[in-house]
Formats: structure tokens, sequence, C-alpha cells
């Protein structure tokens, strides 16, 4: 049975102010007992409290994040130059899971770049196997553009067997697809989902405002910008079909997730998702 977590992405202040541990209770409080690891520094001291919320609140460590070379401002340790702590981090975390969680900068420019992305990554993946962990792509929108006539996802896929996936279903609609048809198209290779709500906002005044003003550029701005990231069954997907699909495809994590809260602090918006969840009734999974 799968289980409902959290991507501590949207948590990472948390993390830096208040310690592992002590977001993690919080996060345990509202009623989540997984997270997925991503954007936290790994440090000594915070893998070690990571490693206390496993024994004293039974939080699951769903998965680690890593990139496949480090780059400007990446948070996440590097495969090609940490492969051995990144490897240690998940035997001491009790997690078989790796993922990346987004294409690197230099391989969005061209198929060519993405390819060799993919190679180099496939080798990841059967380094890591060897240890018995298993490494997972994670998709934003860029990878549902085509090249002669096939999807970037389908590209990858295939070019790196050996890498399974994390589908998250927002960036998926915000692609252009159908959520619970790419999760049954790529069926048992997804071990994780990201659920987080596609949320239309309404226009601000302000940039209403700047249409009577004569500025037509701020209120096309406005109007381009209202998609937004929000609680699970605070926006349009249809969750009621996206976790059923999610269950039936074997999928282990399904990890609530807000790239940004709008004002709300991250805690406030997981348990917006969680009563959802619940109403749902997916109380189970937690």
């Amino acid at each position: 049975m799968a289980k409902i977590g959290v991507q501590a992405m949207m948590l990472k202040r948390n993390f830096a102010e208040d310690g592992p541990f002590e977001t993690l209770r919080a996060v345990s409080d509202i009623g989540y007992h997984a997270v997925e690891v991503s954007q936290i520094p790994m440090t000594g001291a915070n893998v070690a409290e990571l490693d206390r919320a496993r024994t004293e609140l039974g939080m699951e460590i769903a998965s680690l994040s890593a990139v496949l070379t480090a780059e400007p401002g990446a948070s996440n340790d590097s495969l090609t130059a940490d492969f051995d702590k990144i490897v240690s981090d998940a035997k001491t975390l009790g997690t078989s899971m790796i993922r990346i969680g987004m294409l690197p900068v230099a391989a969005m420019a061209s198929l060519h770049n993405v390819l060799e992305f993919c190679d180099r990554t496939n080798e990841m993946a059967a380094r890591l196997h060897e240890h018995g962990i298993e490494l997972y792509y994670h998709n934003h929108h860029i990878e549902f553009t085509k090249y002669h006539g096939r999807l970037l996802l389908d590209i990858i896929a295939d070019r790196a067997p050996l890498v399974g996936l994390e589908i998250d279903v927002h960036w998926v609609q915000r692609g252009g697809m159908d959520p619970v048809t790419v999760l049954k198209r790529y069926g048992e290779r997804v071990a994780m989902v990201h659920l987080k709500d596609y949320r239309i906002g309404q226009i601000p005044q302000s940039a209403f405002d700047a249409l009577t003003a004569g500025d037509r550029a701020q209120f096309q701005a406005a109007f381009a910008e209202v998609v937004q990231f929000a609680e699970v069954g605070e926006g349009n997907l249809d969750f009621a079909s996206i976790i059923p699909a999610s269950l039936q495809i074997g999928a282990s994590y399904l990890l609530v997730e807000q790239d940004d809260q709008y004002g709300r602090s991250p805690l406030e918006c997981l348990q917006i998702s969680y009563d959802n969840l619940v109403k749902l009734g997916y109380h189970n999974l937690f």
C-alpha cells in the first residue's frame, strides 16, 4: 500500500530555522509520516536529526534528492562528486530511492544535451543498483515538449531504461497532459507521485488599474500568470481519479508538495491538503 507523505522542499525554511527533527515533529502532528528530502543540506547534523525522526517519530524517509553534477546554487548532493556519501546517507536513513528533481539547465538547451544527460544518469542508476538503491527522475512541464513528434519524457524514459520516474501531477497538467493518462502510460516505472494541485487564480485589481492607466503589458502579464500551485483539493485536479490510478500502478509514495504558498505558511498548506485528502477518504494512506 502506498503512503502519503511530504516533499521537504516546501519546508526548507522550517528546516533551516527549527531543524529537521522539530520540523518533522510538526509534520507528524498534522498526520504525515513520510518525507522526501530535497533542498536540505545533508550535513552530518541534519542526517542525524533525520535519523532521530525515524526512530522517535516513526517518520519514513521516502527518498533523498541529488543532482547529476553540481550546479551553481544547487543544494542537493551531486552523484558525480558525492556518490559514496549519497549511498551512505541512504543506508543510514533506510531509503532505497534517490531522485533527480529536474533536468540540468545545460541539458534544456538541446536534445543532444538531454541524451547526454540520460546516458550519464543511466550509468549512475546502474552504479546505485549495485548498492540496492534505485534512481528516479522527476518531471516538470518542459518534458512534454516534442522532438520529431515524440514527447521528451518518452525520449528520456527510453534512453535511460534503468531510471524510474517520479510523476508530478501539477507539472503534467501544466504540460498539457492528463495526469491519470500519464500515470498509466508509465505504469510500474513510477514509484513516487507528487500530489500538487493546479489552481487558476484571480486577476488582481492592480492589473485592471494598470490597464485603465494604459499599461496593457502589465495586465497581459497578470493574465498569463493566473496558474498557481495549490493545496490538494483547492484546485482543479481530479484527485479522486489520480490517487486510485497511482495505487493501481503500484506507486510507493504519494508526496504532497506546493512550490508557492501565496502568503500561507507551509505547515498551514500541509494541514489543508491533509484535511482534504482525509475528506476524500484516504486517511488509511497516512
